[in-house]
C-alpha cells in the first residue's frame, strides 16, 4: 500500500525529520513555538492577573491570621492583587529590553519586595523580614543573571 509523502514542515508518521528539517532545527537550536501570536498576547495579560489574584489572596489571608473575612480584608486583597499584577505586567513588558544585569536586578528587586511584603503581613520582626527578603533577592539575582548570561552572546544579543 502506498503512503503519501509528508508535507513540507510537518513530521512524518514515524516521527523522523527530513534532511532539510533537521538542518533547520539544528540551525535555530530551539523547539518550535506551539502557540500562535494571539495566545501569547492573551498570556501577557492573563498571567499577571492570575498571579496577582493568588498573591492578593495570600496577602489577605496572612493579614487576617485565620480570622473572619471582612470587607477591609477583601479590599486589601484586591488592591494588593491589582498592584502586583500591574507591576508584574510592567516588568514583563520592560525588563526583556534591558541589559542582562539590569534585567536580573529588576526581577530580583520585584521578587524580594513581593516576598518581603507577604512576610511582613504575618507580623514577623522587621529585621527578619528585611534579612529574608535580601536572601530571596540575592538568590533570584544569581539564578536569573546566570540564566541571562548563558543565553546571550558577547554583544548582549539574546540567543534563542
Amino acid at each position: 500500500m502506498a503512503h503519501a509523502a509528508p508535507a513540507s514542515g510537518k513530521a512524518s508518521r514515524s516521527g523522523r525529520m527530513s534532511g532539510a528539517e533537521r538542518r533547520a532545527s539544528e540551525r535555530h537550536g530551539r523547539t518550535p513555538d506551539v502557540f500562535d501570536a494571539r495566545t501569547h498576547r492573551m498570556a501577557r495579560i492573563a498571567v499577571p492577573v492570575v498571579l496577582g489574584l493568588i498573591y492578593g489572596y495570600w496577602a489577605a489571608a496572612n493579614q487576617r491570621f485565620g480570622g473572619p473575612v471582612t470587607g477591609w480584608n477583601l479590599l486589601f486583597g484586591f488592591v494588593t492583587a491589582l498592584v502586583f499584577a500591574v507591576l508584574c505586567a510592567a516588568l514583563l513588558a520592560m525588563a526583556p529590553r534591558m541589559p542582562r544585569e539590569v534585567h536580573a536586578v529588576l526581577w530580583a528587586a520585584f521578587t524580594g519586595a513581593a516576598f518581603g511584603f507577604l512576610y511582613s503581613q504575618s507580623n514577623g520582626p522587621v529585621w527578619e523580614t528585611v534579612l529574608i527578603s535580601l536572601f530571596v533577592s540575592a538568590g533570584t539575582f544569581i539564578t536569573l543573571f546566570y540564566r541571562y548570561y548563558t543565553r546571550e552572546d558577547a554583544a548582549g544579543h539574546r540567543v534563542h
